[in-house]
């Protein structure tokens, strides 16, 4: 026998799988919202009738082509509802968007991370930011129902703690205790690849994406080197952000930006391309920063036969390729989507990094994976914020309990 509380929970997991079919189709007729989530025709009508008093969704008409017959109704989320901040941290600047309920994006701008590392005066930054962003759409505070962060980095996977980062190194940042008690909304933090992979993993469902495969690896290349896996299980997927530029690729090798020695960034970030290039001693402090002019001259003269360049990028690639083997060896053989600026520069990447792989034995018996370029990272980025964080607003505007927390 169903008790009321048991009864109350059934219907907003029901509204829950309505919103979620509106995020994924965007507008959809009754009986479209019946299809997709396979609810009985009585319950769509009861629970988009509950959501329409709520002010969560709203219904237009759509006159028919030739403007005979009867107008079809379609539902949709309703913008003003509630909103989402994102706040995408890179190695330079720090990114603001602000999004409506519906999940379009009204306002963005970026500004200069702070020049002088800290916690603290990193957070004040963010604070001010949030402020601005908030003041320059008019929008009251307690609008912005979640604030969903992202960054380079080891995050924790309960918490929105940054634990090390390219930005703040050790320096651990509370965003939870940074923003209270002016921000009341909810605080995610994610590792940035692992939405990397979110994104990637909203394509593969779709069948959009190297069909067949259960599981595909998002790396990112860059300043850092990143890596993103997610999986399919049924009709939902597991997504998990691995330490991967930081696992051991030299024992005692080159002095990383973590301050470990021979981690797979230390020869395969934009600052070890830099180092070997000039043949910089491996034990030498990396640069914080490398500006793409200058590693695009780098790759213009490793093309046009410079062996330092060359064989600069060769390693770089032979480091991931090692790494990813590792990696096959314990998740199974699986596409690999390269992401991120240092993208551009996978044809001088391409021969080191198969080589690497091909040092495997799930390799040599089952084949080189598939390698695909996805150039337009930050906006992957973007699309995994929304994919969690709007989520997030449902279950918030519905009253559920946040679901288990994404690896991290």
């Amino acid at each position: 026998m169903l008790t009321k509380s048991s009864t109350e929970l059934v219907r907003q997991q029901n509204s829950m799988l309505v919103l979620s079919a509106l995020r994924r189709h965007g507008r959809l007729a009754h009986t479209e919202i019946s299809d997709q989530t396979r609810l009985a025709s009585a319950t769509v009508s009861a629970i988009t009738a509950d959501l329409e008093r709520a002010q969560l969704i709203e219904r237009t008409e759509v006159q028919p082509v030739g403007g005979r017959g009867r107008p079809r109704v379609l539902f949709e989320q309703r913008r003003d509802c509630a909103y989402l901040a994102v706040v995408v941290v890179s190695s330079d600047a720090v990114q603001y968007s602000l999004v409506d309920y519906s999940g379009r994006l009204i306002d963005r701008f970026s500004e200069l991370r702070p020049s002088v590392a800290g916690a603290d005066l990193f957070a004040r930054a963010v604070r001010d930011g949030l402020d601005r962003l908030a003041g320059r759409a008019r929008i009251e505070r307690d609008r912005i129902v979640v604030i969903s962060i992202s960054s380079k980095g080891i995050v924790d996977p309960g918490r929105p703690v940054l634990i090390w980062s390219p930005v703040l190194g050790a320096d651990r940042l509370d965003f939870s205790t940074a923003l209270r008690p002016d921000w009341q909304a909810e605080i995610m933090l994610a590792n940035e690849t692992l939405l990397v992979a979110s994104a990637l993993g909203t394509t593969m469902e779709k069948g959009d994406l190297h069909p067949g495969f259960r599981s595909l690896a998002a790396l990112s290349l860059g300043h850092s080197i990143g890596l993103g896996i997610v999986s399919k299980s049924g009709a939902d997927h597991h997504v998990s952000a691995l330490n991967f530029g930081h696992m051991l690729h030299m024992p005692d090798g080159a002095l990383c930006r973590c301050g470990s020695r021979g981690c797979i960034e230390a020869y395969a970030g934009f600052y070890a391309v830099l180092r070997g290039a000039f043949e910089v001693p491996t034990d030498t402090i990396p640069a914080k920063f490398v500006p793409l002019a200058e590693m695009d001259k780098i790759a213009a003269s490793a093309r046009q036969g410079n062996r330092i360049a060359s064989f600069a990028f060769r390693q770089a690639g032979l480091a991931l390729g090692n790494g990813l083997a590792r990696m096959f060896s314990l998740h199974d053989r699986m596409p690999v989507v390269l992401t991120g600026p240092g993208t551009r520069y996978f044809d001088l990447l391409q021969k080191g990094m198969e080589e690497g792989l091909s040092q495997s034995q799930i390799v040599r018996l089952e084949g080189m994976p598939p390698l695909s370029v996805a150039a337009d990272e930050q906006n992957l980025v973007f699309q995994g914020h929304l994919n969690r964080a709007l989520a997030a607003i449902d279950r918030s505007v519905l009253g559920l309990r946040p679901r288990a927390a994404i690896a991290s």
